[in-house]
């Protein structure tokens, strides 16, 4: 109930078969978590506001019934990027991470839960956004990775099409952290357009899309070499 309470009050309406899905998820993940680290968060109901609905919230920031082009750097777990295609499965997602294991589990995931148009890659973000292979190659780029607004930016943006979005999830205020930020959005092509503030439903717990519009290509020299953009943020 609370998932399905969850995506009403986000405005969705979702089939049974893709509540299924996510009931299969949540149980992989589980399974997965007891031998492999993927998550600290294991209690359903956590599960279900945390990451799952907090997954699909895009959908405040984005229209996710088009037909988009996504690609999801450091998913981790698969998320956001899971979540979204589950809900939206009209969305064409690659989600990249760097550690072999969690690449396998993904994987796992996509098989089983029999999801198409979607691909998990195992690589880091600075390799992968190199001109001959994924570099300006998505409408838009969703994180919910743990770093600082101008490194994300460097990771993500040389990613995205001109007139595209990288869309970072926040978990705090970051004002100071945005302003940190602006001249490394600029350097690398995008503009800060807004930033969509909600409360997680059925929760009172605070969450911030923040949303950056590509708007002149990424400098070949972007992203810097493995270590740099976290290091030495632009």
């Amino acid at each position: 109930m609370i998932l399905k309470e969850g995506i009403k009050e986000l405005g969705l309406s979702l089939s049974d078969a893709q509540i299924d899905q996510f009931m299969l998820y949540y149980e992989l993940l589980t399974e997965w978590n007891s031998f492999m680290n993927l998550t600290a968060i294991t209690v359903y109901e956590e599960v279900c506001i945390k990451h799952f609905l907090d997954s699909i919230s895009l959908c405040k920031a984005i229209d996710c019934t088009q037909e988009h082009t996504v690609i999801d750097v450091g998913t981790g777990a698969g998320f956001p990027g899971i979540p979204l295609k589950i809900a939206f499965p009209n969305l064409k997602i690659t989600l990249l991470d760097s550690l072999g294991k969690r690449v396998k589990f993904l994987e796992e995931v996509i098989q089983r839960l029999g999801l198409k148009d979607i691909q998990a890659i195992h690589g880091r973000a600075e390799d992968y956004a190199k001109p001959n292979l994924l570099r300006e190659q998505f409408d838009l780029c969703v994180s919910r990775a743990v770093a600082n607004l101008a490194t994300l930016s460097e990771y993500c943006i040389p990613y995205v099409k001109e007139g595209g979005y990288f869309i970072s999830y926040k978990s705090e205020k970051i004002s100071e952290e945005e302003s940190a930020a602006q001249k490394a959005v600029k350097i690398l092509g995008g503009k800060v357009v807004s930033q969509i503030e909600f409360l997680l439903p059925g929760s009172e717990i605070y969450r911030n899309l923040f949303i950056i519009q590509k708007i002149a290509p990424t400098p070949k020299k972007y992203p810097r070499r493995a270590g740099l953009p976290s290091k030495e943020p632009l």
